[in-house]
């Protein structure tokens, strides 16, 4: 019995860890999609795009990364450059996460991902 209770807490664990990289991995896809949005349609809108409502929304959604990108960054990149450096970090969070999903998912079974 002590056998199959500790192959149980293993799994429990690996359970939270899934659960961690699995909303790590959210919250990274939103920003990164919120951050690609904002480019887009500040692309689509032009000049006018401090006015328009979705590009505000995003522009909310994705400001507490780029805020975040910029304490950590050097005072070298210049302002207008970190919001592209937030989605490149982002995009290593998001990679990142991905892999640690997959071998977490192999290590506790298929099964159990779903």
């Amino acid at each position: 019995m002590g056998k199959y209770q500790g192959n149980n807490q293993a799994i429990v664990a690996k359970g939270y860890m899934l659960f961690t990289v699995s909303t790590l991995k959210l919250i990274a896809e939103i920003a990164l999609l919120a951050l690609f949005g904002q480019w887009v349609l500040g692309l689509l809108a032009g000049a006018k795009r401090d006015a328009n409502l979705f590009y505000q929304i995003l522009q909310i959604v994705g400001k507490p990364f780029v805020l975040a990108t910029r304490v950590i960054t050097p005072k070298q990149i210049i302002d207008r450059h970190v919001p592209l450096v937030a989605f490149l970090l982002l995009l290593f969070v998001w990679l990142a996460a991905t892999v640690m999903k997959i071998k977490t998912c192999l290590e506790i079974g298929v099964e159990l991902c779903k």
